[in-house]
């Protein structure tokens, strides 16, 4: 079941989707709640939903090619003027951007772009240690690997960082040693960090840039983008 966000899950395709592709309840949970107050202009609506039968995170490269192809047929299936893979590794980005003419958003992508609003060089805190090479290749084919100050991972299990307190302290230890280390700003490298901004600011005292909204907030702009209005969200896609 979505969780919904302005307006009840309808075939129509003014939405934007956002899709979790592990299988993680917290998680996507954190993700609606993290989006929740992102502002919304009549007429398009923000649904969160995952992938019931994906791993429980994106944690392995085994783990994040398993996911291409049920995020292509979720797409194909479910209209939407826009999609956000909901994962700071871009799983499947490009599969799904083959199989839709409609705009598909990596959340890893988004919150580089947006971390780069606020600094010239920013760190990462990754999920666990098999994500940095995810994330470094995705950089890589930005062009903006040499603007990466440093990379810390947390190797906690999905359960533990979606819980309000329990990964707090390794949060607040990763951000200090990012701005130990020349960060001007700090990318939450996980999804399931939503809920953590505050300990990562108050230990590092710089700009956190936490993916759910940074993706969330570009969507919204993709959308009215589109054409004036975005009266054209409900178009049919073409491929």
């Amino acid at each position: 079941m979505p969780w919904r966000g302005r307006a009840t899950l309808s075939p129509m395709s003014e939405r934007i989707l956002v899709i979790n592709p592990n299988a993680s309840h917290s998680c996507t949970e954190g993700i609606a709640a993290a989006l929740a107050p992102l502002p919304l202009p009549p007429g398009l609506a923000l649904d969160v939903t995952h992938l019931p039968d994906g791993p429980p995170a994106i944690a392995s490269w085994e783990d994040w090619h398993s996911v291409a192809l049920p995020l292509c047929r979720l797409v194909e299936r479910e209209q939407a003027a826009i999609y956000v893979i909901a994962c700071v590794s871009d799983p499947g980005l490009e599969a799904v951007r083959a199989v839709t003419a409609r705009p598909v958003l990596g959340m890893f992508r988004c919150t580089v772009a947006a971390a780069l609003t606020r600094a010239e060089r920013f760190g990462v805190i990754g999920f666990v240690e098999a994500s940095r090479a995810r994330q470094r290749r995705a950089l890589q084919a930005m062009g903006l690997e040499a603007r990466l100050a440093g990379w810390e991972a947390l190797n906690l299990p999905m359960e533990v960082l979606t819980d309000p307190e329990a990964p707090r302290a390794r949060i607040a230890a990763a951000a200090r040693a990012l701005a130990a280390g020349g960060a001007e700003a700090i990318v939450l490298g996980c999804t399931g960090m939503a809920g953590h901004v505050a300990a990562a600011e108050d230990a590092a005292g710089l700009p956190v840039i936490e993916p759910c909204r940074a993706a969330g907030a570009m969507a919204v702009l993709a959308a009215l983008s589109a054409v004036p209005g975005h009266a054209a969200a409900g178009a049919p896609a073409t491929r």
